[in-house]
């Protein structure tokens, strides 16, 4: 099967075509974020503030890139295990976010979460972060540079490799081959 072409920012028709176990590339812009990002951005919004960036219809990659070498536009860019955001997810949803990409599953709240605004948890691969990097074609910083690579990354990106893991009606993929591997 191919992999479905899609452009970012995702709108709500793309992703209520999507389910779980299907093969994605996505070419447009994203941000990057990770542990200390969300827990700012969570921690800004709990205090009335506003975030640097709008979230609302954009995706965000849980990425740390290793600084580029000279002629690349970015490190290595693997995933980051996505539990370590599950704390600030669902308050970020509710921002309008609707794609996040990683690695490994979520928590019950965030599945949830997820399902109630009809938003998409993507899976890159793990340990494959120079390939990934290779479909990066610019990398800029735009939020919280004091993190350093855990910084607030505005990305492009060309047929950057997912899978969806969790779709907007409540499909997870992991739980599916549990369940099918179990049956067998």
């Amino acid at each position: 099967m191919s992999a479905k072409q899609l452009i970012l920012p995702l709108n709500q028709e793309q992703i209520r075509e999507l389910r779980a176990g299907d093969r994605v590339e996505l070419t447009g812009m994203m941000y990057t974020g990770r542990d200390a990002a969300h827990k700012r951005m969570a921690e800004t919004l709990q205090a009335g503030g506003s975030l640097p960036v709008d979230l609302a219809g954009q995706t965000i990659y849980y990425v740390g890139p290793t600084p580029a070498k000279p002629g690349q536009v970015i490190g290595s860019a693997g995933p980051t295990t996505s539990s370590r955001m599950d704390p600030y997810t669902p308050v970020l949803l509710a921002q309008g976010l609707k794609g996040m990409i990683g690695k490994g599953s979520r928590s019950e709240a965030v599945k949830n979460a997820i399902v109630q605004s009809e938003a998409v948890y993507f899976a890159a691969i793990g340990g494959a972060g120079a390939l990934i990097a290779k479909t990066i074609r610019s990398a800029e910083m735009v939020a919280y540079h004091d993190l350093g690579t855990e910084a607030i990354y505005r990305l492009e990106v060309e047929r950057f490799p997912v899978i969806v893991i969790n779709d907007g009606v409540g499909g997870d993929l992991y739980q599916q081959s549990l369940d099918s591997t179990r049956n067998d």
